[in-house]
């Protein structure tokens, strides 16, 4: 099979989808697929051969480590000669067109929030994970949180606000603490921070500002890190994660030894149960297919909060969905094979 592994692109997680994209795209090497992998937003900026050549050329090795810090976003879009607002780097939708169907190793804003599912949904080109419209929900934790919760997913209170600087003491004013201050629509917990006192709140809403000044105010919940990933949908065995210290944020994500991730986690069969039930019913209710991977906070008393859920999770060598994979003896190679050969299955409304 032919496939075209798209990362990088222009988000916060542009160095984490690089790493996912390399090791996906050696991992579909290794099994015998023809592999073309792509850097979304710089394309074939300076390549001169054909589309053809691109199929099973090397990885780089550069792009397998993701740095403590995340990308300067400016600094990236200053070094493509396309100077453009174009999320498509040169030629990458002709490359697309040659293959059988195009892996999303991205993440963040212009890889999970359907703009790219739809774009390339409307040049017939099939991709891994979900569709264009469910993608775009995930992506937004206040509205993926108005749909489950009246469904009895159980989910920490919250409020979404869109705010300036000025406001920011009103809304302190109303505001219970500790809370969870987090952009709508950031991954990689990029941009989240946990308020215990107003003076957090205050440096939190402030950096919120720089991820588009749209927050959601989440009721903080004191307890353990469980994540659960849904692959074909059903449930693989939950992944708790406790972080050397502080919390879990993008560096203890994507750091070897930042924190200890425990798969199975060692809680109750019923913990377990509870836990996969929500998330299903999560995946189910946002319509999402494939895969994906809901997190939750669990209570001392076993009861599960719901967090969020990515459409797109990260495929990295400290990422979650590979772990719990391997759990129940399925390889990362393989993992990677059902991935593409479900969302096939997908995009044909089989």
């Amino acid at each position: 099979m032919k496939i075209v592994v798209l990362a990088g692109g222009l988000s916060g997680e542009r160095n984490v989808s690089l790493s996912s994209g390399t090791l996906v795209a050696q991992a579909l090497l290794e099994r015998g697929h023809r592999v073309a992998l792509c850097d979304l937003f710089f394309g074939l900026e300076g390549f001169s051969g054909t589309l053809e050549e691109l199929y099973d050329a090397p990885v780089p090795e550069e792009w397998k480590k993701v740095s403590r810090e995340a990308p300067d976003i400016a600094a990236i879009r200053g070094q493509r000669r396309d100077t453009s607002d174009s999320l498509f780097g040169e030629g990458v939708i002709d490359l697309c067109r040659t293959a059988d169907i195009v892996f999303l190793a991205l993440h963040g804003d212009c890889g999970e929030d359907g703009r790219l599912q739809a774009a390339l949904a409307m040049h017939g080109i099939p991709f891994t994970g979900s569709d264009y419209l469910s993608s775009a929900i995930a992506m937004d934790k206040d509205l993926t949180k108005k749909l489950v919760a009246p469904v009895g997913v159980l989910t920490p209170a919250w409020e979404c606000v869109s705010y300036t600087a000025a406001e920011i003491d009103a809304i302190l004013a109303r505001t219970k603490l500790p809370c969870v201050v987090k952009p709508v629509s950031c991954g990689s917990s990029i941009g989240v921070s946990i308020a215990r006192t107003e003076e957090e709140f205050r440096a939190a809403m402030e950096l919120g500002l720089r991820f588009g000044a749209r927050c959601v105010l989440e009721q903080y919940i004191e307890g353990r890190e469980i994540q659960i990933a849904v692959l074909e949908g059903r449930a693989l065995p939950s992944i708790e994660i406790i972080p050397r210290q502080g919390f879990y944020d993008y560096e203890n994500k994507y750091q070897p030894g930042a924190a200890e991730e425990i798969c199975p986690s060692p809680i109750p069969a019923e913990w377990e149960a509870r836990i996969a039930e929500a998330a299903l019913k999560v995946f189910e209710t946002v319509g999402l297919s494939v895969y994906a991977r809901a997190d939750f906070i669990v209570t001392a008393e076993g009861e599960p909060y719901f967090i969020e859920i990515n459409n797109l999770p990260g495929m990295t060598p400290t990422s979650l969905v590979p772990q719990e994979a391997a759990a129940v003896g399925i390889s990362y190679g393989e993992l990677c094979e059902r991935i593409v050969n479900a969302s096939l299955r997908a995009r044909k409304g089989l």
